[in-house]
């Protein structure tokens, strides 16, 4: 018979390529290869870079001085009302150079810090006691929170009669408006801490002393540390309105005697002096609570 009667030759699957061999490369070099997905810049919680995040933040406060210029220096505003930023410069050199304002800003500093370390060395106890023990919660909670909504400029009449004049009064005034808002905070982040990580302890033979000091406070601690950031700059709130009153001294004193004088190219710059050292001393807070917790953001 022809050869159309004999059996079909079975199909043999083609080999494949060795790799190095050139069908191998050839193919390789065909792919294409894989492309990241592209970060699109708006999208929310989508980081940035710090250099981004430096420039904006420059870019916010030269917009804000620009407005400022043309708004003094054109005249659409008058100089009683509000200086210009060269006035508002020259006055602050003149504070410096003449007036002894250096002392002025040493005496606020030394309230805020004096007033804020005192409030936090008795409210981080405090409050880690109030978060780790139901009980102790109960029973504080209540005045805490009745006494966190009272201004603290409302005690300083009666702080005046205690304490007088003196410094005394002045760092009471941060302590009141401190010491309750760190209670506070530190015990909710005390008392959220993760009940896994209780009980784990608890399995591993911990006693209470042990999960208290093993668990609780190292796990909140860097919590704890940005609530003390965050009242710090509460602190500063608070110093000034103690030393509008009854005060001899300080940044505070300095702006009510400009004030007096319709001088507001001394009130602008103190206001600034104010939100400068704030600023430093809000980075310095974040530097050394980045540096003391680092496995917090692992």
């Amino acid at each position: 018979m022809q050869a159309s009667s004999s059996k079909a030759l079975p199909q043999v699957p083609p080999r494949a390529a060795a790799p190095g061999s050139a069908t191998s490369l050839a193919s390789a070099g065909s792919a294409k290869p894989a492309v990241p997905a592209r970060r699109r810049a708006l999208a929310p919680l989508e980081p940035i870079s710090g250099r981004a995040r430096v420039l904006l933040g420059l870019g916010f406060f030269v917009a804000f001085v620009l407005v400022w210029s043309i708004a003094t220096l054109g005249g659409f505003v008058p100089p009683t009302f509000l200086a210009s930023p060269v006035t508002m410069l020259k006055e602050g050199w003149m504070l410096f150079a003449e007036f002894g304002f250096i002392g002025d800003v040493g005496m606020t500093v030394w309230r805020v810090f004096g007033g804020f370390l005192l409030a936090a060395v008795l409210a981080v106890p405090l409050g880690i006691a109030m978060g780790t023990w139901k009980a102790v919660e109960a029973f504080f909670e209540p005045f805490v929170s009745f006494c966190r909504y009272l201004p603290a400029s409302a005690f300083i009449p009666l702080l005046i009669l205690w304490a007088g004049l003196g410094e005394m009064q002045k760092l009471l005034v941060i302590f009141i408006g401190s010491f309750f808002q760190i209670v506070l905070m530190v015990a909710v982040t005390v008392g959220g801490a993760r009940r896994d990580l209780v009980e784990a302890a608890y399995t591993l033979g911990a006693k209470s002393r042990g999960i208290v000091a093993r668990v609780l406070i190292p796990g909140a601690a860097p919590g704890i540390a940005e609530t003390l950031r965050l009242v710090l700059g509460w602190a500063w709130t608070y110093v000034i309105v103690a030393e509008l009153i009854g005060s001899s001294s300080g940044i505070g004193h300095m702006i009510t005697d400009s004030q007096a004088l319709l001088n507001t190219g001394q009130i602008i710059f103190g206001i600034i002096v104010i939100g400068v050292i704030g600023l430093v001393s809000d980075f310095a807070f974040k530097a050394l609570n980045r540096r003391m917790f680092a496995w917090a953001a692992l």
